[in-house]
């Protein structure tokens, strides 16, 4: 979902932390063992099949597509046409999808990511709710390999525990759609949110009975931010549930979603932590307040996670350079 403002740019001149420094230690020519993909909300000054075009000819595997008024519209007339035409972009292009739902204002003008599916009004609460039935749906449609949620804020004057008992009742049908659909749902922990860290993931697991369907979102600047693990540990941690992954650069105890080098994230323990749970949905790119910039580090970022994945498949070295720079 979305994050602060950061740097404009994350080039060549910002290498990859940690193993990187080891320059021969991985071929150019090693081959991919994760499929990146990349955040169409950081794409939004970009008309759709524009997009597309872009990270197909960049070399990208698939594209997290957020559902929004300027890429495929979920409210806007025609939806199963306008899905079917972007599925067969994606198959013309060789492209796999993720259906994202953090599009800030799709449901409400005025307010940023409402309503909630924590909204004090049941209507509201609906709305939502339709909101993420619609994506599954287009999801199936698509191909995609996950739907991505979110819980939303806890609103004033409302206790945790009704809170929960709202998230739960709300996630229900939605889950239910996503069982017929066979498409999993995957609630992302958002810095802020009642659902905020992986702890709370299981504790909303638990208190739906571990429906199949439900799955997780594993923003790994979110695990460099608030969580007590390592970003690497959190991959492990979360490998038996993880549905869908968003990759970005980040600060301890700051949710601002940087380029890649602008931050603190060692990435090769990473990528080797994902490409060892076997995980075989994309890895999506997530700078949703870059826009204006979007083109320079789609191609920025692919880059470098190419080269993080390349130093992730080499043996970590016990004595070489720290993530700060220094010999150990």
């Amino acid at each position: 979902m979305g994050g602060g403002e950061g740097a404009a740019d994350g080039g060549e001149g910002a290498g990859v932390k940690g193993e990187s420094a080891v320059n021969g230690s991985a071929s150019v020519g090693a081959p991919n063992r994760l499929r990146f993909g990349y955040g169409t909300n950081g794409l939004t000054d970009l008309r759709l099949d524009d997009a597309l075009g872009l990270l197909a000819d960049l070399g990208y595997s698939g594209v997290g597509l957020t559902l929004d008024h300027m890429h495929l519209d979920p409210l806007a007339p025609d939806l199963a046409a306008r899905t079917r035409r972007v599925a067969r972009r994606l198959d013309r292009l060789g492209l796999t999808a993720a259906v994202e739902t953090g599009a800030r204002y799709v449901l409400d003008p005025r307010h940023k990511h409402g309503p909630s599916l924590l909204d004090p009004d049941p209507q509201r609460r609906a709305d939502r709710v339709r909101l993420l039935i619609r994506a599954v749906q287009v999801a199936a449609d698509l191909g995609a390999h996950a739907v991505h949620c979110f819980s939303g804020i806890t609103p004033d004057g409302t206790s945790e525990a009704t809170a929960w008992q709202r998230l739960a009742d709300a996630l229900t049908p939605v889950l239910d759609a996503a069982t017929g659909a066979g498409v999993p749902l995957a609630i992302e922990p958002e810095p802020g949110h009642l659902l905020g860290t992986l702890a709370d993931f299981h504790h909303l697991r638990l208190l739906l009975d571990d429906p199949e369907p439900l799955g997780l979102t594993l923003d790994i600047g979110h695990c460099q931010c608030l969580e007590p693990q390592s970003p690497a540990d959190c991959v492990r941690a979360a490998a038996p549930w993880l549905r869908h992954v968003q990759i970005e650069d980040m600060r301890r105890g700051v949710h601002e979603h940087l380029p890649f080098g602008d931050g603190e994230i060692d990435f090769p323990p990473v990528l080797r932590a994902l490409a060892a749970t076997g995980y075989q949905g994309l890895t999506v790119v997530e700078l949703p307040r870059h826009s204006h910039a979007g083109p320079q580090l789609a191609s920025q970022s692919l880059e470098f996670l190419r080269r993080a994945d390349r130093l992730a498949a080499t043996p970590p070295t016990t004595h070489g350079v720290s993530a700060q720079g220094g010999t150990s």
